[in-house]
């Protein structure tokens, strides 16, 4: 009940203060534009409609702040195109001209009159009937009284008397006070759907676009990271290896003839470097694509990383079915350096993994019990976890005082 009575106000508020806010933009906006197209044949008009589209800009940053309000939207500006460097001053004065949001912002403010002024009209008067509908047993005590006074329910044919007429406004006024909330909504959002589309349309699409800008560079920067890291790993761990065991092995050639109980010590002594790359090979393996990843999924996935964690860990998982392939994978990721970095720098006890479905995003918390000093900065064991997030329109947040606990979540899109 307190949500619906605030969001009622709030949306009143929008109607009725902004009102006289609109009409003023209309008559600047409507007197500058004649004015501005009546005078550009003695150039005089090109300056007066710069002035308007200035005017009406901030009108649109008015707007643009109640929009927040009735969208539960963030406030979003767009961008205003600049004057080029080394402008002058003729082509400063024009510069507002140039800009196509200015000329959505005066767009704006003409057409947004008459729908401003339908949305004040619904809110006015689904406020004032119940108002005046459930008071009137105060004040029609008085009313009903007046010599010759005739009120609606006589002209409707019901009945005259105080008690016909308590009966039909006290209900009237209940009626209306039961619609207001959805009239009062529907009224702001019908002049806050237009203020969306020309104020903030472009600036949402913009502030799209880099989003998906930085998401690309952000997961070719996290896969390029990967591939140096892979890269390094293969050259110190498994490749080391092989160049020792083909040295083993044709020392064990060697010494077939000679002395074939050293060879065979060679030989055994080979297999188990041989053993032991093979281990390294796949524990290399699961930092790419598990197989177990591609065949069942996260769950299983991640239960099998959280049985290889040297830290106990208490795995719950609410997130049945399959996802996106970048999905799962970007999940996959996290939880595995995540449980990687516990496992090295922690010295934690214990660690907690808990993964969700809610809606259209997947929530991931990972916790543990150590030391702290955790982050995601450069140089550290959680370094491109947010890039890799970045890339499927995820976020990540680390929280890892000095001491500890550690908390990391992670929020990722998925249909």
């Amino acid at each position: 009940m307190r949500s619906l009575t605030r969001r009622v106000l709030l949306d009143t508020r929008y109607t009725l203060v902004g009102f006289p806010a609109t009409a003023l933009a209309f008559v600047i906006s409507i007197a500058g534009l004649a004015a501005g197209l009546g005078g550009m044949v003695v150039w005089i008009g090109v300056p007066v409609l710069a002035g308007t589209m200035l005017a009406a800009r901030l009108f649109a940053d008015a707007e643009r702040g109640w929009l927040s309000d009735v969208l539960k939207r963030p406030p979003v500006r767009p961008r205003y195109k600049a004057p080029p460097p080394g402008a002058g001053r003729f082509r400063r004065i024009i510069n507002p001209l140039t800009s196509g949001q200015s000329w959505l912002d005066l767009l704006h403010a003409i057409v947004n009159f008459p729908l401003a002024l339908v949305s004040f009209v619904l809110t006015t008067v689904f406020w004032a009937v119940p108002l005046a509908g459930l008071t009137y047993p105060i004040y029609g005590l008085v009313t009903s009284r007046i010599p010759g006074n005739v009120e609606l329910p006589e002209l409707l044919g019901l009945g005259d008397g105080y008690l016909v007429n308590l009966v039909f406004y006290v209900t009237l006024g209940f009626l209306f006070l039961l619609i207001m909330p959805f009239v009062v909504r529907g009224s702001s959002l019908l002049r806050a759907g237009l203020g969306r589309v020309l104020l903030t349309g472009v600036a949402e699409l913009q502030e799209r676009i880099d989003d998906l800008a930085e998401g690309r560079a952000a997961a070719v920067s996290a896969e390029a990271n990967a591939l140096r890291k892979l890269e390094r790993d293969i050259h110190d761990g498994p490749q080391q290896r092989l160049v020792s065991l083909a040295m083993e092995l044709s020392r064990a050639q060697r010494q077939l003839d000679k002395d074939p109980e050293a060879a065979q010590a060679t030989i055994r002594s080979a297999i188990t470097s041989t053993r032991e790359t093979l281990d390294e090979l796949r524990a290399l393996s699961r930092g790419i694509a598990p197989p177990v990843l591609s065949d069942r999924g996260l769950a299983p996935a991640l239960a099998a990383l959280a049985g290889r964690c040297t830290v106990p860990v208490d795995l719950d998982v609410r997130a049945t079915g399959r996802y996106d392939a970048a999905v799962e994978n970007a999940v996959y990721f996290v939880v595995a350096e995540s449980l990687t970095n516990v496992a090295k720098h922690s010295r934690a006890s214990h660690c907690t993994i808990r993964l969700v479905h809610t809606g259209d995003r997947l929530a991931l918390s990972i916790g543990d019990d150590g030391v702290g000093g955790a982050h995601v900065a450069k140089g550290h064991g959680l370094a491109g976890l947010a890039d890799r997030l970045r890339a499927v329109d995820g976020e990540l947040a680390v929280s890892s005082p000095e001491g500890g606990p550690t908390v990391i979540v992670a929020e990722v899109p998925c249909v």
